[in-house]
């Protein structure tokens, strides 16, 4: 269920709203599979402990960090690192425009306190990025 539903989520620019979609489809499978019905009034994290699965957003942000440091690992003149660190020329729109994926990873980032030299040494990249 979840694996289809996140396919290639590394390199999403999630905003809030996608996020808060992504909770609401996955709870009414949750529900679903659990056979719940919604004026049951389960609390979704007890569903959640019962099922032994982490918040969709968690799981999010843990593929989007594990693929950050796996790119950050590559040589600097692989065509990957190259398009991450790709800059657009030219003006950004005008008002509020969409969040980059840079953005949503640096946010990332300072949630879990990491820095791009943390991702150098894999085991003190990857304990912050799989703990809970």
């Amino acid at each position: 269920m979840r694996s289809s539903m996140l396919h290639g989520s590394e390199t999403w620019p999630v905003r809030k709203e996608n996020v808060v979609a992504l909770q609401r489809a996955e709870m009414r499978m949750v529900r679903w599979m659990c056979g719940i019905k919604p004026k049951d009034r389960f609390p979704s994290k007890e569903l959640r402990e019962r099922l032994d699965i982490d918040d969709i957003a968690l799981v999010l942000q843990q593929n989007r960090l594990r693929w950050y440091g796996h790119v950050l690992h590559k040589e600097d003149d692989d065509w990957v690192k190259k398009c991450m660190e790709y800059e657009i020329e030219g003006p950004r729109p005008t008002g509020r425009p969409n969040g980059t994926w840079r953005e949503v990873v640096k946010e990332d980032c300072q949630a879990r306190k990491l820095n791009t030299e943390d991702a150098m040494d894999r085991s003190k990249w990857r304990k912050p990025v799989k703990d809970v």
